[in-house]
């Protein structure tokens, strides 16, 4: 089973241009690849897909993190795959979820990354994932959003 880590977000997240939890998903996506970890990305739809991957492009230069989207990029993917559906193939260790949903593909990874927002809607939404990933044995835990920091 995977370990779930859901990063719980702030208020103050939530007055942030784009939503907060594209921003510290970014911050893990980057986080992965300097420990050489691949990972895919599941966004709830492609126009998010789209808008993550800007925000990767808006790193800073000596933080840039080799993306694609699914279905561009090199044979057998760049080190971050940003999906808006279900992956093919799941040759990755981590997933990042920003999907609404908990994923169907969730068993295929060792590590599982997720997030809840200070919205009220959104922190619901979290809930059940939270309730369907503990369903299906996967160890859990809840970290604050400020224990993710870029080195």
């Amino acid at each position: 089973m995977a370990q779930v880590s859901f990063y719980l977000l702030d208020e103050t997240s939530a007055n942030t241009p784009e939503p907060a939890q594209l921003s510290l998903a970014c911050l893990v996506a980057a986080r992965c690849f300097r420990q050489k970890q691949k990972c895919i990305v599941l966004c709830q739809d492609k126009q998010q897909a789209e808008q993550f991957d800007e925000l990767l492009w808006q790193l800073p230069v000596n933080s840039f993190v080799p993306h694609n989207l699914a279905g561009e990029g090199p044979v057998g993917g760049a080190p971050v795959e940003i999906h808006w559906q279900t992956p093919a193939q799941m040759s990755r260790a981590v997933l990042i979820n920003l999907a609404e949903l908990m994923p169907e593909c969730h068993l295929g990874f060792k590590q599982i990354f997720d997030f809840v927002p200070a919205e009220e809607n959104l922190k619901l939404q979290a809930r059940e994932r939270y309730k369907h990933y503990r369903a299906a044995g996967h160890q859990l835990d809840t970290l604050a959003a400020s224990s993710i920091e870029e080195n």
